[in-house]
């Protein structure tokens, strides 16, 4: 398993790297609604210890990949980078930082869209498809999973492409060809660790609004497991679900709604960066930033900023640049004829960042998470 660089760091990770495998490891029990899923969990599709060996090399010193190179191999991304959330930026500078350290030649195109933008991504998808002798690996940011499905099983299906998915671990099992690889943060893990951490925190009976994104298997379970979860272990009642559409205005508007309409609601729930940025400036507006307990999501550079000034409360936390890096060392597997030791599904470490972590301990896990994507908010 990975090593940590300092006990205070995996001190804190100690529990999220015995539970690597996120929702796979997870008794089905603990993740509400699933019984007729449509998708495989990593631990039905990986094979065993394959996932713990790739966050191995992924968390230790690179070893350089072994073969030769006459040319760089091409890249494409198709993912939303327009969007608030650093997590593409930073997964694509791991992706390139990694593959630096592997002695990997490369070039990359990426092709950027917001996460609303479907139908944009449905021409990039093809395009890169007609274009597919340009390119030998490409990655996927799907704007929503359902939506994308087709693209995906369009450029899985082509020879001349290896194609990886990033941010999603559910594979579809209506897809005729599954992409080489899915690499991600478990959002139902995630949502269990938050679930877990203020109900300990807040106690029972609590009255909560969320700021939803678009229906789908992340919102599922980043807000419908998370609904569920404080429901039977905490008896805590929602009296408003507001679809933000994981934009920034959505969680704006969400939150102005929530204050007007449910003053009796004390903790707002957001799904991803973007509505959480959006509900701490409509919360800091009005001065009720130190009335509302408020949920990010992803522990991005802007949502720990926001926790050290006090605005935001808490979020699942990822080991951001675990994406981009394991990806890296799978593109190594691939140019060595090692694929068939990869697992199709990899998932990163989560943990709980809060505002009360010491400034030491925040300022460690953020070095951890973003090793090589760099600590603090990017510039865009």
């Amino acid at each position: 398993m990975t090593t940590f660089k300092t006990p205070l760091v995996a001190a804190l990770l100690a529990t999220t790297t015995a539970l690597a495998a996120g929702a796979a490891d997870l008794p089905l029990k603990e993740l509400p609604g699933i019984a007729d899923r449509d998708h495989w969990l990593p631990g039905e599709v990986n094979q065993d210890g394959a996932l713990e060996a790739l966050q191995a090399a992924t968390g230790e010193a690179a070893i350089p990949y072994s073969g030769t190179q006459e040319n760089p191999i091409q890249i494409a991304l198709i993912y939303p980078s327009a969007d608030v959330s650093d997590f593409w930026a930073r997964n694509y500078l791991a992706l390139t930082k990694r593959l630096d350290q592997l002695g990997i030649k490369y070039e990359t195109r990426e092709f950027a869209s917001r996460q609303v933008e479907h139908s944009l991504q449905a021409t990039y998808a093809s395009q890169v498809d007609q274009d597919a002798d340009l390119y030998d690996f490409v990655i996927f940011g799907p704007s929503e999973l359902a939506t994308q499905a087709d693209n995906i099983d369009k450029l899985s299906a082509n020879p001349d492409l290896t194609t990886f998915v990033w941010a999603f671990h559910t594979p579809l099992k209506y897809l005729k060809t599954q992409p080489a690889g899915w690499f991600d943060f478990s959002s139902a893990y995630g949502a269990l660790k938050i679930c877990d951490y203020m109900v300990e925190r807040l106690g029972k009976d609590v009255t909560y609004a969320m700021n939803r994104g678009i229906p789908g298997i992340t919102d599922n379970q980043r807000s419908g497991d998370f609904k569920d979860c404080v429901a039977e272990k905490g008896n805590w009642n929602v009296v408003y679900e507001h679809y933000g559409e994981y934009q920034r205005e959505g969680g704006f508007e969400g939150t102005q709604l929530i204050l007007q309409a449910y003053p009796e609601a004390k903790v707002i729930h957001n799904a991803n960066t973007a509505m959480s940025m959006g509900s701490v400036e409509a919360q800091l507006s009005i001065g009720k930033e130190k009335e509302i307990f408020s949920t990010g999501w992803g522990g991005t550079g802007l949502e720990l900023d926001a926790i050290r000034r006090g605005e935001l409360d808490a979020t699942p936390m990822r080991m951001g640049d675990d994406v981009g890096a394991a990806t890296a060392e799978a593109i190594k597997a691939h140019l060595e004829g090692r694929q068939e030791e990869l697992p199709l599904v990899f998932l990163g470490r989560i943990t709980v960042a809060h505002d009360n972590m010491s400034i030491e301990e925040i300022d460690n896990l953020e070095k951890e998470a973003f090793r090589f994507s760099g600590v603090g908010a990017l510039e865009r």
